[in-house]
Order: structure tokens, then sequence, then C-alpha cells
């Protein structure tokens, strides 16, 4: 745990109060703070956000804590404070008034934005280790590092804390109305981070709250750790509505996974840099084989449903690619500044080159040459075409009909070789911050909400914040401008928006002059009119 002076010592009055940014704010251990939101919080019906402002443009974006709704709770002592684990440390409890900022660069005259609660033990629990009944779940794809995310929730509920009895909910969140269930221990889950994958089996959709709700009310669960993408958020933000609505002493905690890294907010999801990793050997692979022939082209597609985090940065850490293909950035094939044109010019200067290509990039020309039937999987995702195959497949129709390089096309998809494996030493640290974070804010009470990483700093997010858009790489920032300069591929957009700007430009000049000639042939006698075109 960090021992910076950001933490307040254990020793200090749990019950006297403080006053910071002009609210009054109880010490460590006691109820947290009441804060100023958009509407009152007293219903359980009611979900608004808990908003905290203060001086200089301060806000705090705050999660629901039990005692929203659920008054006069019983606390704890923190059992940490006699775990021989921390006992060097001597100051382990979050103080009650840090927060983390959610973004590091500011103006010296502007506001100091928004802050989410800083993660980390408390000194006051609102769980007594024998009451508690904690359940996991995880949901959607696979990812590398759920089976840590899982081993460590079990240990960190086990060790910290003294939890004996904790469930794996079995095949995602159907598996709570269908009753299965797996007994896990510190023991049986010993080994799993070392293998791929999830142990409790995983699933798309199945999301019945009344059911799931149901389900933790009749098991006696009172902690609820749910695990998956924005989709999953979602519904664990569904279940919080439920078991607040029905006033249940249950902490509703989310942990975001998504191999896309397309979750907002935080820095990263876990299993990203194990992706970015196992890519490169895939993206070796592409450039091995293209350079081994005459004018070989290696075209890789990795994942990237709406966002092309992965094919960036694997195209950032490889250097051997020569284009890259996202969703974010549209592209063209046909025409000056096209990606037929550029592949050409790269053959003709390196004799070989690499593509990479994420799975969501060129949806819309897929679509006007293969009929899309819109359907969508068990999670409301939109299924999208092969686009990896139908550009291999549109380059070797290209250079066959030009018939001025004959090219060697290999193509690899290796989709699901990364998101089966072990997660990395990285992700595998990553894992463990995210899962004791989870552990820590459920034992203090605080429920509806998700684990993340801020700047560098764990914090406890909303979910509405998490749910609410999609990360998407921003292609007028530095990181895209780095891979431009690395790769040294046009910007197909700007090209191309240049390219149709200049012929509307030549159109909007003839309209004028068609304009000017009307006039002058019919006033021979009279002063000519002046028209200019707009874009003049």
């Amino acid at each position: 745990m960090d021992s910076s002076s950001e933490f307040s010592n254990h020793n200090q009055n749990p019950t006297t109060t403080i006053k910071q940014n002009g609210f009054l704010h109880p010490k460590l251990g006691s109820e947290p703070a009441r804060s100023r939101s958009r509407a009152a919080m007293a219903s359980p019906a009611n979900s608004d956000p808990k908003v905290v402002t203060g001086a200089a443009g301060y806000i705090l974006e705050d999660v629901p804590h039990l005692t929203d709704y659920i008054p006069n709770l019983p606390t704890y002592p923190n059992p940490l404070q006699d775990n021989p684990a921390y006992s060097v440390v001597k100051q382990y409890f979050v103080h009650v008034d840090d927060s983390v900022p959610q973004k590091v660069v500011v103006h010296k005259d502007g506001a100091r934005g928004v802050h989410f609660r800083r993660a980390g033990p408390r000194q006051k629990v609102y769980f007594e280790a024998d009451e508690v009944q904690a359940a996991i779940v995880t949901c959607g794809g696979l990812c590398p590092g759920l089976n840590t995310v899982i081993r460590e929730l079990v240990c960190g509920l086990n060790h910290m804390y003294g939890v004996k009895r904790v469930l794996g909910i079995n095949g995602g969140y159907r598996g709570f109305y269908a009753r299965n269930t797996i007994t896990l221990t510190p023991k049986s889950v010993n080994d799993i981070h070392k293998r791929g994958g999830t142990v409790l089996g995983t699933s798309r959709g199945g999301h019945d709250t009344k059911k799931i709700v149901d389900s933790i009310q009749d098991r006696g669960i009172n902690q609820v750790y749910i695990i998956g993408g924005d989709g999953t958020q979602k519904g664990a933000s569904a279940i919080f509505e439920e078991v607040r609505r029905r006033g249940l002493k249950v902490s509703v905690v989310g942990i975001p996974k998504t191999i896309d890294n397309d979750i907002p907010v935080i820095d990263k999801s876990f299993g990203f840099d194990t992706a970015v990793e196992e890519a490169q050997r895939a993206i070796n692979a592409a450039h091995v084989e293209a350079e081994s022939v005459e004018n070989g082209i290696g075209v890789v597609k990795l994942m990237g449903r709406n966002s092309g985090f992965i094919a960036m940065y694997a195209t950032l850490a490889s250097r051997d690619v020569d284009c890259c293909l996202i969703p974010e950035s549209p592209f063209y094939l046909e025409g000056p500044g096209g990606l037929y044109e550029y592949i050409e010019k790269r053959l003709k200067e390196n004799g070989h080159m690499v593509i990479v290509i994420a799975e969501g990039a060129g949806q819309e020309l897929v679509s006007e040459s293969v009929q899309s039937m819109g359907t969508q999987d068990a999670s409301g995702n939109k299924l999208l075409q092969d686009v990896g195959l139908w550009i291999s497949q549109k380059i070797r129709d290209h250079f066959a009909e030009q018939k001025t390089l004959p090219i060697t096309l290999k193509y690899i998809d290796p989709t699901y070789m990364i998101r089966a494996i072990p997660s990395n030493a990285s992700d595998n640290v990553y894992c463990t911050l995210l899962a004791q974070s989870a552990v820590h804010g459920a034992m203090a009470g605080y429920t509806g909400y998700t684990s993340g990483l801020v700047n560098g700093r764990q914090t406890y997010i909303p979910f509405y914040r998490i749910t609410e858009r999609q990360n998407h790489v921003v292609i007028t920032d530095r990181m895209w401008a780095r891979l431009l300069s690395s790769t040294n591929q046009p910007s197909f957009l700007d090209v191309k928006g240049d390219h149709e700007e200049k012929k509307e430009e030549e159109s909007l000049h003839q309209v004028a002059d068609e304009q000017i000639s009307k006039v002058t042939s019919g006033n021979h006698n009279n002063e000519i009119s002046h028209v200019y075109p707009a874009a003049c």
C-alpha cells in the first residue's frame, strides 16, 4: 500500500469533523461526508449523481455509499490495522478528502476541475468478516488478466479482511438466476493467474435485473464484484439501482474490462498491455513474410471495434508497420492520396510493406460492397464484416487488374490468440491494484462504482461516468501525429478532404464564370455585374 504522506494516520480521532472547501467533512472512519448533489440523496429511488463543489472550481464526482439510503449502519475498526502485512506501514488509511483530478494539465488561472474519490482502505468498515457473502462474475468477451482479477479479489478479501465466503457466478449474468456457482478459496484460485480465459466462464447478454437481484437477495450476497466492459458496467449500474430501490445492504462494484481500451475516464483497461505485446508477434510474422518475397504485403487485423488503441500502440511499438488503419480515421482506396496509391509508392521504395488494420476500420467501405445484415450479438454490439479479409482481397484484385506490380499478400488474424493468453507482468500488477482497491471500497461501504486508474492513481468512479460514452483515439492529438510520423503514411481524411474541397472550389468558379457570361451576353451596353464564388 502507498505509504505517502497523503494518507492519514489511523490513530487520529475518527469522530471529529474538519472544514474543507466550505464543507464540513468527518475525519477518517466516520460516516462519509454528506455532499451537495443535484438532488437530495435521501430517497432510495433517486440516484442523481453526488457532486461536491469547492473553491477554485473544484468538483468531486463522488460515488454512492450504503448510508445514503440505509441510515445508522454500524461501523467496525478496519482489521488492516492489526494485519502483519501492514504493520510496517505507519500511515495507510486514505484521508476522507483525498481525491484525484481527472485532468492534470491545467492553466494557472483555470478551474481545478473534476476529481474522483481516491481508492484505498478506510479506518472504519461497514462489514464484519463473518457477515460478508461475496460474489464474483465475469461477463462479455475474454481478455488477458481475468483470472488474475478473480484471484486477487478472493485473496484480498481473505487475507486483508478475513472474508471466508466467496462465490463465483458461473457463465456471466445468467449464472445468477441459473444458480450456477463455484466456491472460491485462496487455495482454489492459487494458480489461475497462469491461465488465460476465466475459470468462472463468461457469456454475452443474459441480463435480467429483477432475477439477478432476487438471486442476490435469496443467497444473502452482500458484495457483488462485476468484471466486464461498458455493456457489463451498464448492467452493474442497473443492479445497483435495483438494490438501492429495495434498500439492501449490498455493495455493487464494477471492475472495467475491455481489451479494446475503450472505457472512458480511466488511464487504461487491464489486458491492454498484454494485447499490444502479443500483437507484436503477429506483426513481426507479417513483416518476415512480406520482406521475404518481391513486393510482399503483410496484413494484420487487430481488435478494435470502435476504438483503434491496440492497432495504434502496436504500430508504434513495432516500427515495422507502414500503414495503420483505425475506425476513428476514415480512409479511401482509389484516387490521389488513396490507399492503393500509397501501397504502390511504398512497394517501389522498399519492396515490401506491412498494414495493420483494426477490426472496426473501414466498415462503411465494406458495407458498400458486401451486403450488411445489420445484426447484433447478445451484448447489443453490431456484428462487423471481416475488414481484414475484405481489404486483402481488394488489394489483390486491384494489382491484378493494374498488372503493374505482381504482389504476394499474406493475411494474419491473431484476435483469438491474443484474447486467450494469460496477462503479462505489467497487467498482473495492474489487476492486483484494481482488485484490492475494489475490495477496500466495498468494505468501506461504497457502492455503485467502478475501480479504475486515473492519472496513475487508483480511484472510485461512479457508474454513469463509465457508461456515458466510449473512449476513442483522438486523431487530432499528438499520439496519432506520432504514429503518422513513424509510419510516414498519409492522413487519408485530410488528403481526401483537400481533394474534394478543390473540386468544390473549381465548381464554384465554374458557376461564377457562367453567371458572368450570362450577364455580359445580356448586357452589352450596361456595366458588368461582378459575381464572386463564396469560397473566394
